[in-house]
Parts: C-alpha cells; structure tokens; sequence
C-alpha cells in the first residue's frame, strides 16, 4: 500500500520515484528503493514535513527536487517534468542564503531579474512581498547580519524564494537557528503565507511539535538505507493558530508522532 497517492483523479505536483544515492559507485546505498510524491491540491495546496534521523537524506531529498543534486539512479520529476531551468523550485536553508552585498530589495526581487521582468515590475512585486513578510522600512539595508536579524534574514529567503516560484517552496530546517520567541513568529508568518498562496511546501524539521503544528501530513524516513516508512495525517483544522497547541488532539499527535519516530529508530515500522 502506498504512503503518497490519496486522490488518483490528483496530478502528482512532485514526484520521486525508485531513488537511489550512493557515492562508493553502487557498493554502499544511502538511499534505496525511496518513493516520494506530492498532489497538487488546487486552491488548497499542501504542507508536507519531511521527519527522520540525522543523515538520513531529508535534506538531500530537498536537493533533487530544487535541481541542486541528482541522484544516482531514479526520477524525479516536478508538475510531470524532470527538473531544469524552466520548472526550478527555490530553497530556503537553515543557514542564511541572502547576498550580503545586496539590499534586501535587490535579494528579493533576484529571481524575477533572472527571468528578464522589467526594473519597475519587479520592483513594485519585490516591495509587495518584502510588505506582507513584514519587512517594510529595511528594504534598502544590506541583507547581512548584524543590519538584519536572523529571523529578518529568513524572511528576506522566503520572500525571495516565494517571488521566483509560489507554487512550491522548499525548506530545510529554516528556522533551527532562531531563537525561540522568533521561531514562533516565523511559524505563524509561515502559517498566513500558506494560506494566501496555497502553496506545496515540504519542509524539514527536527522539532516534533512544530512538525505537528504547520503539516497537513508528516512523512518518516528510516535510516541506512534510508526511505519513507511511516506516514501520519495531521487531522487538524485546515486555518490554525497558536491556541491549537493547548488542544487535546495536538498533543496526542504529537506524541503519536514522537512514538512513531522512536519506533522507526528501533527499526519497529510497519513495513510497506
């Protein structure tokens, strides 16, 4: 039985399939057998969060979809298409992927000047995001620490990243580096962007509770090989906010999830 394909009438916006990565030329397989796909839900799209042990692939799965890596053997193809320079998915990391030599304008709008949209266009796109990330008034600071700070500096990669391609967003353990307080500031941002976008976001974490909070369904990787084992489905109200988290549902899930984590660590998942 699939972990993925709820709705055949769906296309598959991302898809993995028969992945393997290995880097001894075959001796040695890192990743084996992996599928991954994501629906397209229109209107709606979908939060995905990608769970698993460290060194597991989580984040080199990020890497095929936005055409940073390829893999060893498999597909991976994005709305139907192998990945290139006409469907390329933006990424945010953990670290700070900003061009400190640029203002936070030019950084945001970067992905629209790479396609050839004009100055004034691009600008007055670049200012409407950097507004609704909360960034206005530090458009014409340098997009370095200490001008920004780390959670202004995140959202400078979000917007540039939702300006180049709303569709779907990558995001690989963005907010490990904030402090707490700044971390459920970016939650929430992410939360609202979510909701007027409807984008596809797959998103890695290691935080178990805000896995829990932001997903619409948490995928579990097992390591060595590594490969999706475990899926659980968020039954959470589509439109959330911070009460949620005091809800008797929340907590179950998430200590469904921290079960269902420290049972595939034991090498205790139900194989599919």
């Amino acid at each position: 039985m699939s972990l993925f394909k709820d709705n055949p009438d769906l296309k598959n916006i991302i898809q993995l399939s028969g992945i393997d990565q290995s880097y001894d030329g075959g001796k040695t397989k890192i990743i084996q057998d992996l599928d991954f796909i994501v629906e397209d839900k229109p209107a709606q799209g979908q939060f995905i969060v990608i769970l698993g042990m460290s060194g597991c692939g989580k984040s080199t799965l990020l890497r095929y979809i936005a055409g940073l890596q390829e893999p060893t053997a498999g597909a991976v193809l994005v709305n139907g298409n192998p990945v290139g320079t006409q469907n390329r998915v933006s990424m945010v990391f953990q670290q700070y992927s900003s061009l400190p030599w640029m203002t936070v304008l030019e950084n945001v709008s970067l992905g629209l000047e790479f396609k050839g949209m004009a100055k004034k266009e691009r600008h007055d796109k670049a200012m409407e995001m950097i507004q609704m990330v909360g960034l206005d008034g530090h458009q014409d600071k340098f997009a370095q620490y200490p001008s920004l700070s780390g959670g202004q500096l995140q959202r400078v990669a979000i917007a540039r990243s939702l300006l180049a391609n709303p569709e779907i967003l990558l995001m690989d353990e963005p907010f490990g580096a904030l402090d707490i307080n700044t971390r459920i500031q970016m939650q929430d941002l992410l939360l609202d962007i979510w909701m007027k976008f409807h984008s596809t976001i797959v998103f890695v974490t290691h935080d178990i509770q805000e896995a829990v909070y932001l997903a619409d369904d948490i995928y579990i990787m097992k390591y060595a090989p590594s490969r999706f084992v475990e899926h659980v489905h968020i039954d959470l109200p589509f439109e959330r906010s911070r009460a949620i988290k005091r809800e008797a549902r929340f907590v179950e899930l998430v200590h469904e999830v921290e079960d269902r984590m420290i049972e595939v660590a034991a090498g205790k998942y139900d194989p599919k």
